[in-house]
């Protein structure tokens, strides 16, 4: 099959779970035994003035388009008697994206998929092992959302890409921005120790997304977690792949180890925050790779609407491998501008990238962002990313079950797709916007 550069990039995951809150519907509910109805449901609609190179397919011009998915199941747990908790889920999924498709051309409109999303079922140990605490083993199994840190590894399997690219050999169901399908197919997770203090993780993941090229990773995490915040170390080894369907990049995956050092917390400082990861690795074939950042931000919590700023400086080597990176601390995280993080790149490669965050609350339920980005490509011999961004957008909490999400980004390219870039046809700037609905119960 041809290869396409896409194939190593990730959309936009966990939106909805940095701006609800998992809803459930009590069904029953007796002594230690709980089963719950699940429902969530997203849709977004969004324009593009300009339409960018990486699926190989689109021409010069704008691009509209619409996204949603369903996600609805059960849930329960059940108590053991002294012996710890049974739980588990099962949920369906269903997601299109209609209208021309987005701006990058992975999706063409015509997308629209059902398929199990969640089936897992667990154990956890209660009170049987005091000295782990609370819970201090948790096994489980089955097809699960799995994420490590704050996204910048693993932050579940949610490249949802369509029918745009290999005769849609890849195609997962649409809804690429708002990676609706985040389930790793098969998993095998011990975690042990409680919420404080050493604890750790032994995984097993296999994805069965042909974008991921069905990648197959061993994972082992160790983390010290206090007050003051959580240093952890993180093990990767990726052990297969379908190399059908593995873009050049992908297939340096086989046998690649990947460590990492990252920390986050305020450091007892109450309005401080303060994250970093190193991440390097390993591979077998090919020379190593590395990437890192660096995070500081600071509260203002005694000024009117509580502002917030934060800047961030992250670099990416030339041929380092993203895995399975996603969205966990809201926008900027990990998806670097909403133009350049899902559609122009540079998708977190060859890439020195500045980020300024500021925030601000003028009422409790509404929340006002506006993101910096500065991109500036490390080997412009592999393309040339070059330019900024700024994204300004509005979580509106309406009620407990509903959030409305609008957003403009202004993207500046240095160069066009015929200049070594992205962007089709010039390098003007691009007025891009979205509004996303999303509701849980």
């Amino acid at each position: 099959m041809r290869q396409h550069p896409m194939l190593r990039f990730c959309t936009l995951a966990a939106l909805v779970g940095t701006a609800t809150h998992a809803g459930a519907y009590e069904l029953y509910a007796q002594g230690d035994t709980h089963l719950n109805a699940n429902l969530e449901a997203v849709f977004g609609a969004f324009h593009s003035q300009q339409n960018y190179a990486p699926s190989g397919r689109l021409q010069p011009g704008s691009s509209s388009w619409r996204e949603g998915y369903i996600k609805y199941g059960v849930s329960g747990d059940q108590g053991l008697g002294g012996a710890g908790t049974a739980y588990g889920a099962f949920s369906l999924l269903s997601s299109g994206t209609w209208g021309d498709g987005d701006a990058a051309g992975f999706t063409d409109g015509s997308e629209r998929t059902t398929k199990i999303e969640d089936a897992y079922l667990g154990w956890r140990s209660g009170n049987l092992f005091e000295a782990l605490g609370q819970d201090g083993i948790d096994l489980s199994f089955g097809r699960q959302n799995i994420v490590v840190g704050d996204g910048f590894l693993i932050q579940g399997d949610a490249l949802n890409l369509g029918r745009g690219n290999a005769d849609g050999q890849f195609n997962r169901g649409g809804a690429y921005y708002l990676a609706a399908r985040k389930a790793f197919d098969k998993t095998a997770v011990l975690r042990i120790g409680g919420k404080e203090g050493w604890r750790g993780d032994l995984m097993w993941l296999k994805s069965d997304n042909r974008a991921q090229a069905n990648t197959e990773m061993y994972v082992g995490t160790l983390e010290h977690v206090a007050e003051a915040g959580t240093v952890g170390l993180t093990y990767i080894n990726t052990t297969d792949i379908r190399e059908p369907y593995a873009s050049p990049l992908q297939l340096e995956r086989d046998g690649m180890k990947t460590y990492s050092l990252r920390a986050a917390g305020n450091a007892g400082v109450k309005n401080l925050f303060l994250s970093g990861e190193y991440a390097r690795q390993n591979k077998p074939n090919a020379a190593n790779e590395d990437a890192w950042y660096l995070e500081a931000g600071w509260t203002f919590a005694d000024a009117m609407w509580k502002p917030s700023a934060s800047y961030r400086y992250s670099r990416f080597s030339e041929r380092y491998d993203t895995l399975f990176y996603g969205m966990s601390r809201g926008y900027g995280t990990w998806f670097q501008g909403e133009v350049a993080g899902n559609y122009a790149g540079p998708f977190n490669g060859n890439s020195r990238i500045q980020n300024v965050t500021l925030k601000a609350s003028p009422l409790e339920n509404l929340t006002l962002g506006a993101l910096y980005f500065n991109y500036d490509t490390i080997d412009r011999k592999l393309g040339n990313t070059d330019g900024h961004e700024v994204d300004l957008y509005a979580e509106w909490h309406f009620n407990e079950h509903v959030t409305v999400m609008p957003l403009v980004g202004i993207y500046q390219p240095d160069k066009s797709a015929a200049q070594g870039g992205a962007q089709l046809g010039n390098n003007d700037k691009n007025v891009y916007t979205q509004l996303v609905f999303a509701t849980t119960f």
